[in-house]
């Protein structure tokens, strides 16, 4: 696993968990991988305030503060790595088979902090639609994706191209 592709992982469970989505493949995965439990309810609902806030914060490139915080409740737990064989050793900001609400913060805090830095890899954006406002890590090439989903997207477009033909009479 390349490190880059690490911090984009945990970043997108970062935006999942704070977007309110069912658990995909990606946390389904990374949870296996690191051998951790679903979290508890109450716990994640308590962690998700200062997850998101973090979130928000770094799909604007600050402020810090946010992640800061998040960084400091959850400090991570840098650790070499070398689970998936022999030659893959890489970065972990928490161990293995800790609660999930601990190795979700320290985890995604690390994260985050990369991202509100300005890893150029890693961008989180928020849905520019109108009453969306989900958030999403952006892959494109040149980072200039601005809608959380092509349903998003689409009736944006449609909704423009409406207004233009209502006001052309």
């Amino acid at each position: 696993m390349r490190y880059v592709d690490y911090i984009g992982n945990l970043t997108r469970l970062a935006v999942e968990i704070v977007n309110g989505d069912v658990p995909g493949e990606l946390r389904r995965e990374m949870f296996r991988q690191h051998r951790i439990a679903e979290p508890d309810a109450e716990r994640l609902a308590a962690f998700l305030p200062g997850l998101r806030d973090a979130v928000e914060a770094a799909s604007q490139g600050g402020p810090i503060d946010p992640v800061n915080a998040l960084l400091e409740q959850h400090p991570p737990l840098i650790r070499v790595d070398d689970h998936d064989g022999e030659g893959s050793a890489h970065l972990h900001f928490a161990p293995n088979g800790e609660d999930a609400v601990s190795w979700l913060g320290r985890s995604c805090a690390a994260a985050l902090a990369h991202v509100v830095c300005g890893d150029p890899a890693v961008t989180i954006g928020r849905c520019r639609a109108a009453a969306c406002g989900r958030f999403y890590v952006d892959d494109s090439r040149n980072r200039t994706r601005r809608f959380c989903s092509n349903a998003c997207a689409s009736r944006t477009t449609v909704a423009a191209y409406r207004a233009r033909r209502k006001a052309a009479g």
